[in-house]
């Protein structure tokens, strides 16, 4: 069986994130053949400019590493939080970078939801928005993988894990999907 590797994206800067937390425990909780990376560099990101995006513009090293995981990776796997209604700035300014080099072009995506009860929307509207976003930059969303794990901030370790059977069970799914899905290009 072929290794599938999965690029993890939070789209929270937040250290206690229930997002950051989901991605950490799908790593802990992936079947085997599923590598999985953690992108660590949002932080890092120099707001998006597209004259800085032009071509034969030097890149921003910071903007290289995320075009570079992106690239490494079969498929990416998404969860993050709602803002004022809508995705987060810090994660937009991230997508942002991807639509130049066209590295999501026709890349198996999907997400995993954790917006939890005191969430009013669920994160409806940030979704909504990632979708969008998503289709701008042609990436393929794989609907079976893209699943809701609603989590609350309790159900969280010391570790920064999730135990919690159920949750580890969804995820563990979702990202077999996500890496069974073939890419655009090749279906």
């Amino acid at each position: 069986m072929q290794q599938s590797r999965l690029l993890l994206v939070s789209g929270s800067l937040r250290a206690a994130s229930t997002n950051t937390a989901l991605l950490r425990t799908a790593q802990t909780a992936a079947p085997d053949g599923i590598e999985t990376t953690m992108f660590e560099g949002m932080a890092a990101l120099p707001h998006f400019n597209p004259d800085d995006d032009a071509e034969g513009a030097p890149v921003h090293p910071a903007v290289a590493t995320l075009r570079e995981a992106i690239a490494a990776a079969d498929a990416v796997m998404v969860s993050t939080p709602e803002y004022a209604g809508a995705l987060p700035g810090s994660f937009k300014n991230l997508l942002e970078w991807t639509v130049g080099d066209g590295g999501l072009y026709r890349k198996p995506v999907a997400w995993l939801n954790a917006a939890g009860p005191a969430s009013p929307t669920g994160a409806a509207d940030a979704y909504a928005s990632l979708r969008k976003v998503l289709g701008y930059v042609n990436a393929q969303v794989v609907e079976e993988a893209c699943v809701n794990v609603p989590v609350e901030r309790s159900q969280i370790g010391a570790d920064g894990l999730i135990a919690d059977a159920n949750v580890r069970t969804l995820v563990a799914k979702a990202l077999a999907l996500l890496a069974r899905a073939p890419r655009g290009d090749a279906a």
